[in-house]
């Protein structure tokens, strides 16, 4: 176990688990806007700096959430390199002095996607990522984008010929609620991993606003979201083979089902 670094260590007296020595690409994707995939990146990329590991944050998205977060982040907090291509290069074209920067510069990068995102989309995504969390928020309408979107992805060609390690996770959630529970079925319809449940705590939004991570705050000290973090790195870090929740593989699953 790894212990993390100063901010952390305020949060949590607990470790977090050992990196996986090769370099990860964390794909932060739904097709559902609004659903939380820039909290999560966000959040993610400084649990990851926090741990001195050298970590790039990618806005791919035109409204430029994450850059802007990087932007409002002090000088003194763990640096995050951040890569924003849809600066960087024309309309549907990648640089390659972005590839490159991608490719070699960073031990951990996190990808935050556009919202809208078609099925005819996904080769070019899927090419970016080795790891891909889904972020789900408790709502009948974000559900069932969830599960479309998550249907279509493992129905993908290029996903069905190079299964990616894939996780929901569930956002901005109000538990011991008639929504909560609709989502925990959803969840457990489906055939990948669910791996985490994060709260919809007034902290989050203070920290997108002056560039920190939840744990980063001088009171974002809540157990119950450090654990969440802990079981998400856990996942990502693992280095066995994945498999689906019910022991299927990502090819083997043909898409969730909703009640």
């Amino acid at each position: 176990m790894k212990p993390i670094g100063d901010a952390g260590a305020r949060a949590s007296p607990r470790s977090l688990p050992d990196l996986a020595p090769e370099q990860r690409r964390i794909l932060v994707v739904n097709a559902k806007g609004g659903c939380g995939k820039t909290t999560l990146a966000t959040n993610l990329a400084a649990l990851y700096a926090s741990m001195a590991v050298d970590t790039a944050l990618v806005d791919h998205d035109p409204q430029g959430s994450s850059s802007q977060w990087l932007k409002a982040r002090d000088e003194s907090r763990p640096a995050i390199q951040g890569i924003a291509p849809w600066k960087e290069a024309s309309a549907g074209h990648t640089t390659r002095t972005f590839q490159m920067r991608l490719a070699f510069s960073a031990r951990r990068v996190v990808i935050d996607t556009p919202a809208a995102l078609s099925a005819s989309d996904f080769g070019r995504w899927l090419g970016e990522a080795d790891r891909i969390l889904i972020p789900v928020l408790p709502s009948s309408i974000d559900i069932k984008a969830g599960a479309r979107f998550i249907g279509d992805l493992l129905l993908d060609r290029q996903y069905r010929q190079r299964p990616i390690p894939l996780a929901v996770v569930a956002n901005r959630v109000r538990r011991n609620t008639v929504v909560f529970q609709k989502l925990e079925r959803f969840l457990r319809s489906l055939r990948i991993p669910f791996v985490a449940t994060f709260r919809d705590l007034q902290g989050y939004v203070r920290a997108a606003e002056v560039g920190d991570g939840l744990f980063e705050l001088p009171r974002g000290r809540d157990q119950q979201e450090w654990e969440a973090f802990t079981r998400l790195l856990t996942w990502v870090e693992a280095t066995d083979r994945w498999r689906g929740a019910r022991g299927t593989t990502a090819s083997d699953s043909l898409g969730p089902s909703v009640s």
